[in-house]
């Protein structure tokens, strides 16, 4: 018997993850408040944090090379610090909520 690779389920997670980020951001757009804007963009660094896991379980399976990894976890931790420095600037504005 023949053992098949299953990377579709894991890449389909990475998929839905990674562009749930930037539908969040684009929704904040149209937030009805300033809490309802950190609430998207919370929702948004958490679904960026979900793509770093998937992404190192894609690499530590082999079904993306380092190189591929790299570049891919550079640009996501690039997201995510991007996402928590306005998360962390917008509470500083809004007395400490988190």
């Amino acid at each position: 018997m023949v053992e098949q690779k299953h990377e579709h389920i894991l890449s389909k997670q990475l998929l839905r993850c990674g562009t749930s980020i930037g539908a969040n951001t684009r929704e904040s757009k149209n937030a009805q408040s300033r809490l309802d804007f950190l609430n998207k963009l919370n929702i948004a660094l958490k679904e960026a944090d979900e793509t770093d896991y998937w992404l190192d379980l894609l690499h530590t399976t082999d079904y993306i090379d380092d190189k591929m990894y790299a570049s891919l976890l550079s640009d996501c931790k690039e997201i995510i610090a991007l996402l928590v420095a306005i998360i962390k600037s917008l509470k500083g504005d809004t007395s400490g909520e988190k």
